[in-house]
């Protein structure tokens, strides 16, 4: 079966990207990655494909003019290693519309939280100060606000009253890594439909019956 080409933005340390790196050299993820595309030459996330053979593309905003060359230049390499589906990993930049309509419905990102609840930054903390007794992640098609896009995926955690944001996060951090891989395998097997705001998650394909099979 061929195999959906990934294209992974990431900025961090690349904890998803190695989650998903995991799921596919153990073939539970019908999907190869394409390019790796970071922001900071410093990332360990850069480490992480170092020596796999996975191509990968510093790119920094520093060195462009204007964030449309910027985000030409990151486009220029997607396109290059023919991506079909966008992967946000801890991609610490705000993707212009231009951006993501070039991408329509296939940008996907993980938000630490049960959008939509606490969208942006430091939305452990937020969930900790507001005194939630659950909190989660959620995994969402990029549409042009602020993690607003429609929800793919989303499972909950218990917020705990001893919790602190590091011990939050880290529990989240656990469910991020099989969540996402679980959204992006129903990407890879067609099993996403879009109606609206609404994903609806298909059925698996029925395999066709081997002739001779009983029925």
């Amino acid at each position: 079966m061929r195999k959906t080409i990934l294209g992974v933005l990431v900025s961090g340390r690349g904890s998803n990207l190695q989650a998903i790196l995991d799921a596919i050299n153990a073939d539970r993820l019908n999907a190869k990655i394409g390019v790796v595309i970071c922001d900071n030459p410093d990332a360990n996330a850069l480490r992480k494909v170092a020596g796999t053979g996975i191509p990968t593309a510093v790119i920094e905003r520093r060195n462009f003019a204007a964030k449309q060359d910027f985000e030409a230049a990151v486009i220029a390499q997607l396109d290059l290693h023919h991506v079909e589906l966008v992967v946000l990993a801890g991609f610490m930049r705000i993707l212009s519309p231009r951006f993501i309509n070039r991408f329509p419905a296939r940008i996907m990102n993980i938000h630490p939280a049960l959008l939509p609840a606490f969208p942006g930054l430091d939305a452990q903390k937020q969930a900790i100060e507001y005194g939630v007794k659950v909190s989660g992640a959620t995994v969402h098609f990029v549409d042009e606000g602020m993690d607003s896009g429609p929800i793919i995926l989303q499972e909950a955690v218990p917020v705990e009253t001893e919790d602190t944001v590091a011990s939050l996060s880290e529990r989240i951090l656990h469910l991020e890594h099989r969540l996402y891989v679980r959204a992006i395998r129903l990407y890879c097997e067609g099993r996403i439909s879009i109606d609206g705001r609404a994903v609806k998650i298909l059925p698996p394909r029925q395999k066709p019956k081997e002739e001779g099979e009983l029925h």
